[in-house]
């Protein structure tokens, strides 16, 4: 983990909303971790395809989620992962 994290900003999930409006992100390499806490079932588009929306929560603050969608690729191999995984 130490050799993944090298040269990396970690940035708590609860705290990205503040990071975001206060440093300009894209100019660094960053990375935050999730739990998935709530699974919404997969929706329709109106295009007709399918996607998903999971709501992410670092446990330190659990009022504060992030809604992550899903689509396409990512959306068909991933949309079975379960409740809890990080």
């Amino acid at each position: 983990m130490d050799r993944k994290m090298a040269n990396r900003k970690f940035i708590h999930l609860s705290q990205l909303k503040s990071k975001l409006a206060a440093e300009n992100l894209e100019e660094i390499d960053w990375v935050t971790f999730g739990v998935i806490v709530k699974k919404v079932t997969p929706q329709s588009a109106n295009n007709g395809r399918t996607f998903s929306i999971w709501h992410l929560n670092d446990l330190r603050d659990l009022n504060r989620c992030v809604s992550l969608f899903l689509f396409g690729d990512v959306h068909k191999e991933h949309w079975k992962t379960d409740q809890g995984t990080v």
